[in-house]
């Protein structure tokens, strides 16, 4: 499942999209790119298991914003009709690092449950 959301991520962000829904703001590019890596982190956090270790869970939020970063500048050299946006680095790096919390949270949950 981790390995499939991150395939999929990274084809999504290096193709052309069109008939992407409006949310209605000004700013729904930022909230795909919030969501999309809250997603990548909460199913690559969940996949490692906090239990195993925390460390584990920061290098997956890292490699995360890492890989935000690399796709951003990718889009920027592979794609015309994608620029690079630092505020889609900054957006990538929040959902990230929510992602990271709540998997975090949800380990614990079920360290305690067993």
């Amino acid at each position: 499942m981790a390995i499939f959301y991150t395939l999929s991520l990274v084809v999504a962000s290096l193709i052309t999209l069109n008939g992407v829904p409006s949310l209605g703001s000004s700013f729904d590019d930022k909230i795909y790119h919030v969501v999309a890596y809250f997603c990548l982190t909460l199913v690559w956090g969940l996949f490692v298991n906090y239990s195993k270790s925390i460390r584990l869970l920061f290098i997956v939020c890292v490699a995360a914003i890492i890989l935000g970063f690399i796709l951003e500048l990718l889009q920027y050299f592979v794609n015309s009709n994608r620029t690079y946006d630092t505020y889609d680095l900054i957006a990538n790096g929040i959902g990230a690092i929510f992602g990271t919390l709540i998997a975090s949270q949800i380990n614990r949950s079920k360290i305690k449950l067993t």
